[in-house]
């Protein structure tokens, strides 16, 4: 392929969202680069869950026949490669790649995702995306009737316990400090009967990434099965900060109800602009985003 290509539109990311974006486009005949190197956000879960159709099927297999499909349209290409720094020329986005490649496009759709920043306890990695996880809606049901835990502060926590109270009768919650709940939240937490523990978790006892135990810093070791908790993550690309993109408060691309970010021509889609991470959320931001780029194409050259 050559690299002075200039192409309608150049989707960063090659996951679920920016490959649903780019079977819209290549629907409409929109000759569509996407640039991708493999990492995906969820490369520590095995199974997609709460996708309908796809429920319990392996999410390395949905990746692959979702690949294949997208590229059986001619004017779609994929290339595996790095986008590593993005300019506006006047008329089109110039896109640089790891490998010294430069493509241009009319458009940009960021499906870049987000990176969970985890923090560096002993066991916490090895446990992270099946034993110790952040979602009801992707792991409650297959993790339900264990010995589980609660590992965040404050309202979080409260909401959190409010979710998984149904599938985890046996509920304790570890948080730093217990101030940071209301007394109503106090009072009902009680009613539920979840344990409050102050203190923190220094290190997750495991077998083969599955939890059996947490060992707190005041050295209690509590015998759990799941832990619930949400970490800090960062962008995976900064590209769309080198554009301007704006941010929310919680580090996302902002974005409209139609994908668009605050920059003319740029759009973002998935887990990068999305508080609710599933497979299902990043297919319909994408494929709404390569629907609304075509639109936009269409009404340009009309």
């Amino acid at each position: 392929m050559k690299s002075d290509q200039i192409f309608d539109v150049i989707i960063i990311g090659g996951s679920y969202s920016g490959l649903s974006a780019a079977m819209t486009l290549g629907r409409s005949q929109r000759k569509t680069l996407i640039i991708d190197n493999g990492f995906a956000c969820n490369t520590v879960t095995s199974f997609s869950h709460n996708f309908l159709t796809q429920d319990g099927h392996d999410i390395n297999d949905i990746a692959d026949i979702a690949k294949k499909q997208v590229l059986n349209y001619p004017d779609i290409h994929l290339i595996d490669d790095k986008a590593v720094n993005g300019e506006k020329s006047l008329n089109h986005f110039v896109i640089t790649t790891a490998k010294g490649n430069i493509y241009k496009a009319k458009k940009t759709i960021f499906a870049t995702g987000i990176k969970d920043l985890l923090p560096d306890i002993k066991g916490l990695k090895e446990c992270w995306g099946t034993s110790v996880v952040h979602c009801p809606y992707c792991h409650g049901y297959e993790l339900r009737n264990r010995k589980t835990a609660i590992w965040c502060d404050g309202n979080e926590a409260f909401n959190m316990a409010t979710l998984i109270k149904n599938m985890a009768s046996d509920l304790i919650m570890i948080t730093n400090n217990k101030n940071d709940f209301t007394q109503h939240q106090l009072e009902k937490l009680r009613k539920n009967n979840v344990e409050i523990m102050e203190s923190t978790i220094v290190e997750f006892l495991y077998d083969h990434s599955q939890l059996n135990g947490v060992l707190l810093a005041d050295g209690r070791q509590i015998h759990l099965e799941v832990v619930y908790t949400s970490v800090p993550f960062t962008q995976h690309s900064d590209l769309p900060l080198l554009l301007g993109c704006a941010m929310t408060d919680h580090g996302l691309i902002e974005v409209n109800d139609y994908q668009q970010t605050n920059i003319p021509g740029v759009y973002a889609c998935g887990d990068n602009s999305a508080t609710m991470r599933t497979i299902s959320k990043a297919v319909y931001t994408g494929n709404l985003a390569g629907a609304m780029v075509n639109k936009e194409l269409a009404e340009e050259s009309f």
